[in-house]
């Protein structure tokens, strides 16, 4: 993005720098925005975040100066404090601000009640994000405009890409689908390691094995430009060891119907955080 699209006088103001925040942090400064042009608000960072922005010449505060207006203010803290956090942020949202929020399950409507009405940004991003691999869904309300829809995108683009929703119900599949996502592929590896530890091979063995097999075939997927399902058939031959695996995974009472139960339930719990 344009180094000139921030500045001190429109600063990029980050509540909270913890993995996510910090993660995006980096990939700011990464991507060309000045240091001087970033005010990051965390009453404990660790001193690796302190370093990160001490070398960028980033402002570090722990607490909002009242006469700071934000260009864009980035909401990263936990969905269970946002509301003892928002009142001391208001003061920092201006006119031409555009507030941009993290939060799993937290509205814009309740934004609003803290904050007024303003341009504001729901965004999730997953923690890929940490490695410049994430993805992010995003919904903005009729108040942000082109300009700043521009601005926010690439913000968000710096960890991956972007999708931006029609809907803001959509942020809450988006959180189940992708926010929460990697946890579930984590999960497949640890249930792949078990599953070749009870085959008999040694556990570090069979964890290193479902690693590097669930990382390669990421990257594959991250590469290819064949659809999942062809990538899948590429792997089968018929009546082999592949097609034996999937009979059971692809059954009715297979991995999808489990899929199916799990999104249900991430995306009935980002429904209830928002209060």
């Amino acid at each position: 993005m344009p180094a000139n699209a921030f500045s001190s006088k429109n600063p990029v103001v980050l509540i909270g720098a913890g993995n996510m925040g910090g993660a995006m942090l980096s990939g700011w400064l990464k991507s060309g925005v000045p240091g001087s042009a970033v005010v990051v608000v965390d009453p404990g960072p660790s001193p690796a975040m302190l370093a990160t922005i001490g070398e960028a010449g980033a402002t570090h505060l722990t607490v909002l100066p009242a006469k700071l207006r934000a260009g864009v203010l980035f909401l990263a803290v936990k969905p269970q404090v946002m509301e003892t956090v928002l009142p001391a942020v208001k003061s920092a949202v201006g006119p031409d601000t555009v507030v941009v929020s993290v939060a799993a399950g937290k509205t814009l409507g309740f934004l609003e009640k803290h904050l007024g009405k303003a341009a504001m940004v729901r965004a999730m991003p997953n923690t890929p994000a940490m490695v410049g691999r994430g993805v992010t869904g995003a919904f903005a309300n009729a108040a942000v405009s082109d300009q700043q829809r521009e601005r926010v995108h690439g913000l968000l683009k710096v960890s991956g890409p972007v999708e931006w929703v029609p809907e803001e119900a959509d942020i809450d599949a988006v959180t189940a689908l992708s926010g929460s996502g990697p946890a579930y592929v984590f999960y497949l590896v640890e249930c792949m390691a078990e599953a070749g530890r009870k085959l008999g091979l040694q556990a570090d063995l069979a964890m290193r094995l479902a690693r590097e097999t669930v990382a390669g075939a990421g990257e594959l997927l991250h590469q290819s430009p064949d659809e999942a399902s062809r990538l899948r058939q590429n792997v089968t031959s018929p009546g082999g060891t592949t097609a034996a695996a999937l009979a059971v995974l692809m059954a009715e009472d297979g991995m999808q119907p489990l899929f199916d139960a799990a999104l249900v339930a991430a995306r009935k719990r980002a429904e209830e955080l928002a209060g």
